[in-house]
């Protein structure tokens, strides 16, 4: 009985996102993380979702109206590679009118879920 809770755990991993290897870039008006998570056991692929606030900001820093505000998340499956997982998710920020110079977009609040394990990572 012991020999198979043992084996149950040993299967199920600890899954947690490796920080030092999640990287964030922003190139215009898109935002792309990558990262690595560990810790899997031996499942076949883990879901993962990016969210984030867009804003749309002058070169002061601030957003002048509400409307230069939006949320944007992007998601996929990975697969799992001996207990790892690699993965890279883009958004683009899309404003009506365009957040065009000289405003530029601030990503705020970046995340990254895991929706299989229940697990995130603030960026």
């Amino acid at each position: 009985m012991a020999a198979l809770v043992f084996a149950a755990v040993a299967v199920a991993g600890s899954p947690h996102f490796i920080r030092s290897a999640t990287s964030v870039t922003v190139a215009g008006d898109t935002l792309t993380v990558s990262g690595k998570e560990a810790g899997l056991g031996d499942e076949a692929q883990v879901h993962i979702v990016l969210t984030a606030t867009a804003e749309c900001v002058n070169g002061g820093g601030n957003h002048p109206k509400a409307s230069n505000k939006t949320s944007v998340s992007a998601a996929g499956d990975f697969p799992v590679q001996n207990g790892r997982a690699e993965f890279t998710l883009s958004v683009t920020a899309v404003f009506q009118p365009d957040c065009a110079p000289p405003m530029s977009v601030r990503f705020t609040d970046v995340s990254v879920t895991d929706t299989t394990h229940g697990i995130s990572l603030g960026l």
